[in-house]
């Protein structure tokens, strides 16, 4: 994997950061982003992917300090992606601190457990967020669970940093956004198909086992596969969408919610 270094401004400032968020200590599938998957741990196969980003000027990864993250960052080491270490639990804050140290002027937030993300998706909701300025532009539920992409300026995550209060909204980093858009300029970007049935997102076991199946089929004749490409061998063998179809979607947020105060 090559450093992201291309820069669609033309000069070596960051302008679109992208974060992505994993760590180790995933309760339902412990070590997940570091399990092998196609020969490389899964987190590099996603960065791999992502690092084919035409807009994203540089990426890094952002983990806990937590021992237990230390694979995680042994894991990148050689391929170029810098890794930030903060905290465990406040993720708003690890992401917070990580961003200032490169002063963007966008963030791009994706999570560790999505190995199947597919850049072009990446840079069509960048291109979209930049060119109707935009402070917060994010992927629809209408999209298969696994290609989730928010992207945001650098003031509106600062000013979330500054004013989230909720636990659930310094664990879960775009939260506080969500929860006030009327005082944000914020975009959805719906699907041209409804596609929110299908689970592309790694929590679980069965998760795994449905991505692996994915790698399998695609992977040897296209590192490079797109979101139309999974689509179409789903289409060939629709029975793999039973592996796991039928995990709840988003079942940390509600958790969270469920267990939520203010701090």
């Amino acid at each position: 994997m090559e450093k992201v270094t291309h820069n669609i401004y033309g000069d070596d400032s960051v302008e679109v950061l992208a974060i992505v968020q994993a760590r180790c200590s995933s309760s339902r599938l412990p070590g997940k982003v570091i399990k092998e998957l196609a020969g490389k741990p899964m987190i590099v196969q996603e960065l791999d992917r992502l690092s084919r980003s035409k807009m994203i000027d540089k990426i890094v990864l952002a983990t806990s300090t937590e021992d237990s993250d230390d694979p995680l960052e042994k894991a990148l080491s050689g391929t170029g992606i810098e890794v930030f270490r903060g905290n465990l639990d406040d993720v708003l804050d690890r992401y917070y601190q990580c961003a200032k140290q490169y002063q963007p002027k966008h963030v791009v937030r994706i999570t560790g457990d999505c190995p199947v993300i597919d850049w072009r998706l990446v840079d069509e909701i960048i291109d979209k967020h930049i060119a109707h300025g935009n402070d917060y532009t994010v992927t629809s539920g209408e999209f298969p669970d696994g290609l989730d992409t928010e992207v945001m300026r650098f003031s509106v995550l600062e000013k979330a940093w500054e004013k989230a209060r909720m636990l659930s909204e310094r664990e879960h980093v775009t939260l506080y956004i969500r929860n006030h858009k009327d005082d944000f300029n914020t975009e959805e970007i719906s699907c041209v198909r409804k596609l929110d049935y299908m689970r592309w997102t790694v929590d679980e076991p069965r998760d795994f086992a449905f991505v692996e199946k994915i790698y399998d089929g695609l992977y040897e004749d296209n590192p490079d596969f797109s979101m139309e490409d999974i689509l179409l061998l789903l289409e060939q063998q629709p029975e793999l969408l039973d592996i796991n179809s039928d995990i709840q979607r988003n079942a940390g947020l509600a958790k969270s919610l469920a267990n939520d105060s203010e701090i």
